[in-house]
C-alpha cells in the first residue's frame, strides 16, 4: 500500500543481521527472517534483501550512506513504522539519517499518537509534508516526510515470528 501511495518502482525489504536497541535473545535467525521477508515479496517490485549483512553495516545511517555511493543517481525514501519514529532520537546519528533521504511512517497501533509528538517529530515538524503530498516524497530533498494514512497492522514481527513456530 505505501508503495502506491509514494508511487515508488520497488520496495526493499532490508533484513536486518541485528538491531543495535533490541537484544539478540528471541530475534530469529538472518536466514530466517530473509526466507519470511522473501515469502512476501514477488522479487521484482518488492524485494527483500540481506544487504546489510553483506555491506557489514550495523546502522541505519551507514547503510543509507552506501547506498548513496552505490545508487547516486536513485532516489530513495526510507520506509519506517510509527514505532521506529518514536525510539528515532535513540537511533545513532538519527539527524544524519533523516538528512540523506526523504522518509515515510506507517501507522502502528498504540504508537501513533507518542510518534507524532515525540521529539523527533517536533524537531522534523516544518518537513512534514501532508498525506496528499506523498506521491511526490521521492523527489522532496531531506529531511521531507510524511506520515501515511494506511491501513494499521498490529503483529509485531516478533508475534509473526511466534505464530509461525507454533504452527
Amino acid at each position: 500500500m505505501a508503495k502506491r501511495c509514494l508511487r515508488l518502482d520497488q520496495v526493499w525489504l532490508l533484513v536486518s543481521p541485528g538491531n543495535p536497541l533490541k537484544p539478540a535473545k528471541g530475534m530469529g535467525a538472518l536466514a530466517d527472517r530473509l526466507a519470511s521477508a522473501r515469502a512476501l515479496g514477488d522479487g521484482r517490485r518488492i524485494i527483500a534483501t540481506d544487504l546489510e549483512a553483506r555491506l557489514g553495516t550495523r546502522y541505519t545511517v551507514d547503510t543509507l550512506r552506501h547506498l548513496r555511493m552505490r545508487f547516486p543517481h536513485a532516489r530513495f525514501v526510507w520506509l519506517m513504522g510509527a514505532d521506529n519514529l518514536e525510539q528515532l532520537p535513540r537511533w545513532r546519528h538519527w539527524r544524519a539519517m533523516v538528512a540523506t533521504v526523504p522518509f515515510a511512517v506507517m501507522p502502528r497501533p498504540t504508537y501513533n499518537h507518542r510518534a507524532l509528538a515525540g521529539r523527533a517529530s517536533l524537531r522534523l515538524r516544518r518537513a512534514r509534508l501532508q498525506p496528499r503530498h506523498a506521491p511526490i516524497l521521492a523527489h522532496q530533498p531531506a529531511p521531507h516526510w510524511v506520515f501515511l494514512p494506511v491501513r494499521q497492522h498490529h503483529a509485531s514481527a516478533t508475534q509473526i515470528r511466534l505464530a509461525a513456530a507454533q504452527s
